[in-house]
């Protein structure tokens, strides 16, 4: 593998061009060797180039970015987000202008699809390209079919919202592969297309880490969506229009399910893939996720126990915001009047709500405990599947109006 000797020539020039760094040859050469054994001599360059950022004009916040989660592990700032990418990617976010919420869909599904088609895209090229990037452990013809199955079944709704694919299709699936790559492909953006390069550094080079990076970033994707749609809920019940509120968290509801089918995609993992590159995520889990704990926060405050626990400990700015005042749906209900705090649409929404987060949990902590084993630590070597197992039983509402249970169905 080549010297850094384009971010070389990069840095000495007098005042470099930011849209000109060489992203990909530094992209080509993490996916090489893994960022955890990345040499020495391309983190001092990439470090060199992060000293000339500074003094540049121009917004340079997206190679700052990069820059940052490629020298995490040697910064001692190695974690969950930055192992994910998150930062470079075009993740849905809080917005309440007019038409924010069909936007923020549109947003969640092109990302979507977009993370879901590279990785079809990488399997197929892995199957018949040993030059692809993280040639260790390749999984076996069946496995990698396998795969494909499911990713092509967990991307097919949004693709349809966005009206890349018609349905049904009577195409044989290897065929149905290849459009879906090229309708993606097609609509995608210079920048969508760097994005998505630019936020795969794996840890190692075990194949199986593609994998498990993307359908991770879906996830964090869907959360986000999700933790919007709670805002906009939260304030449409305080304003009084709980018809709208409970329409919404029905939306969220369903795509919350939809997202379910990641599962049967990241089960495919190999146990053996995965605990070969675990070790070099210490640091980096999923209990810091930023979007999940502020989704479930926004459902219901967290009790002191859970709010001083390591779930909440790992994200600062989430509990900070909780501890200032965050309000919750359950706390919009609380001051409304007693007629909108009970309508029955929107409890109904609450229960369906409420389910599909107890099934994601449950499914969670059982494909956790297939790989972990039970008393094992999780990613990251954090609490693993006990903290699932503790986990999957947290009340998502304090209570469901006009149902005299609490969200866990208990009276």
């Amino acid at each position: 593998m080549t010297r850094p000797a384009a971010v070389l020539r990069w840095s000495a020039q007098r005042r470099p061009a930011i849209e000109r760094f060489p992203y990909h040859a530094v992209v080509i050469a993490y996916q090489h060797h893994g960022k955890h054994f990345v040499p020495a001599y391309w983190t001092q360059a990439l470090a060199a180039a992060r000293d000339q950022v500074t003094h540049l004009d121009g917004d340079t916040r997206h190679l700052e970015a990069f820059l940052a989660g490629a020298l995490d592990k040697v910064d001692g700032r190695f974690d969950y987000r930055s192992y994910l990418g998150l930062a470079l990617l075009p993740i849905p976010a809080v917005d309440q202008t007019p038409g924010a919420a069909a936007r923020q869909l549109a947003r969640r599904d092109r990302l979507h699809a977009q993370l879901l088609t590279d990785l079809i895209a990488f399997e197929l090229r892995a199957a018949t390209d040993e030059q692809t990037p993280l040639p260790r452990m390749r999984p076996t013809s069946a496995v990698a079919a396998k795969r494909l199955r499911h990713a092509l079944r967990a991307v097919m709704p949004a693709l349809r919202r966005l009206s890349y694919i018609a349905e049904p299709s009577t195409l044989p699936e290897i065929d149905l592969l290849g459009r879906v790559i090229a309708a993606v492909n097609l609509d995608r953006s210079a920048d969508e297309r760097r994005a998505l390069q630019i936020s795969m550094l794996p840890v190692h080079t075990i194949h199986d880490e593609w994998m498990f990076i993307r359908v991770l970033q879906a996830f964090e994707t869907t959360f986000a969506l999700l933790a919007a749609d709670l805002t906009e809920i939260i304030g449409a019940v305080r304003a009084g229009h709980t018809s709208r509120a409970a329409t919404t968290l029905s939306a969220a509801a369903s795509l919350l399910r939809e997202s379910a089918t990641l599962w049967p995609l990241l089960a495919t993992i190999q146990p053996a893939a995965f605990h070969a590159f675990r070790p070099y995520t210490d640091g980096a889990s999923a209990i810091q996720s930023r979007h999940y704990k502020l989704l479930e926060s926004l459902c219901r405050r967290p009790d002191g126990t859970r709010l001083n626990s390591p779930a909440y400990l790992s994200v600062p700015e989430v509990r900070t915001a909780i501890i200032q005042g965050q309000v919750s749906l359950d706390d919009a209900l609380d001051s409304v009047e007693q007629s909108a705090a009970e309508d029955a649409f929107l409890a109904s929404a609450m229960r369906e709500f409420t389910a599909a987060i107890t099934q994601w949990r449950q499914t969670h902590y059982r494909l956790a405990v297939r790989i972990l084993g039970p008393d094992r630590t999780g990613t990251g070597y954090t609490q693993g599947t006990p903290y699932l197992n503790d986990a999957r039983t947290e009340p998502v509402f304090r209570h469901c109006p006009s149902t005299g249970t609490d969200a866990g169905g208990n009276r």
